[in-house]
């Protein structure tokens, strides 16, 4: 069960959009984020010059985001060198003690884990190319590895990415989360409204052609869930391959009709309700 926390983001250079620094203010983990374009800034800052865990984040050619995880006692001349030969990555996340007091031995046991979590959870394609083999890690310092750990997956969600968690889910969150269902002929869809925006279920079945009548950009839309590989064509239909976040509930529906359509009244519960009814006009305040 999630509890709740403090969380502080300092802007070094005062912009939003630049550097930020956040920490839980009980704790001595920071993660530190680096747009690409502030690197050089970054590596002046005294946080650059400690053993440390980072993650590159960046998109691939399908939208899909990619992270690329690594580890150092030498961060300052490793970014540098991934600045020189790793294309893809947009934003550095970096994750340091406030007390500098991180060895190599923590750095590999949380490389190793977080991968494992990332390619659990599904959501970024991991660019390391590498099983990477559990290190061995005496257990206590593997304790204090999984409390950084789990300090870190909630600063990287609350900057914005959230590489540890699966489409659909929160650290704590219930399983018995309630499911939507989209039932017409030839659909048989399955979803969940999260804080983030419509998740459809793996399995759900859709429409593979789209109705005459369908915009251009839709039919895009369409094709560019297919070209990812978030669904397959089988026949006349079209089936999930993973979970998968859509903006909108009304996207989600889009994907799986062929048509346009008003997700909030083409989802319901399993006793009939539509999502509008649950979500949207049972929110209003009453008198």
């Amino acid at each position: 069960m999630p509890t709740p926390k403090t969380i502080q983001i300092f802007l070094p250079g005062g912009d939003p959009r630049g550097i930020r620094i956040a920490e839980i203010t009980t704790r001595i983990v920071q993660v530190i984020e680096v747009p690409r374009s502030l690197l050089q800034d970054f590596l002046k800052m005294p946080e650059s010059d400690q053993v440390a865990l980072y993650f590159l984040i960046g998109e691939s050619a399908d939208d899909a985001p990619k992270v690329y995880v690594g580890q150092t006692g030498d961060l300052r001349a490793r970014l540098a060198n991934h600045n020189q030969k790793k294309d893809f990555w947009e934003r550095a996340l970096v994750l340091v003690s406030r007390t500098d007091s991180l060895t190599q031995t923590h750095g590999l046991f949380l490389e190793w884990h977080s991968l494992q979590a990332i390619r659990q959870a599904g959501r970024y394609a991991d660019e390391n190319g590498n099983a990477c083999s559990r290190p061995h890690t005496p257990a206590p310092l593997e304790a204090d590895c999984l409390e950084v750990f789990e300090t870190g997956r909630t600063l990287l969600s609350t900057l914005g990415h959230p590489v540890f968690d699966p489409v659909g889910t929160s650290p704590g969150s219930s399983n018995d989360s309630e499911v939507f269902l989209l039932s017409t002929s030839g659909v048989n869809g399955r979803g969940l409204y999260t804080p983030e925006g419509f998740v459809v279920l793996k399995g759900s079945v859709g429409r593979k052609e789209n109705v005459p009548t369908f915009s251009p950009s839709n039919q895009r839309f369409r094709a560019k869930l297919v070209d990812g590989g978030v669904i397959l064509e089988e026949g006349t239909s079209v089936v999930f391959q993973k979970d998968h976040l859509f903006g909108s509930p009304s996207m989600a529906a889009i994907a799986l009709l062929g048509r346009t359509a008003n997700g909030w009244k083409e989802w319901k519960s399993k006793d009939g309700k539509t999502l509008d009814e649950l979500k949207r006009s049972g929110a209003e305040a009453k008198p």
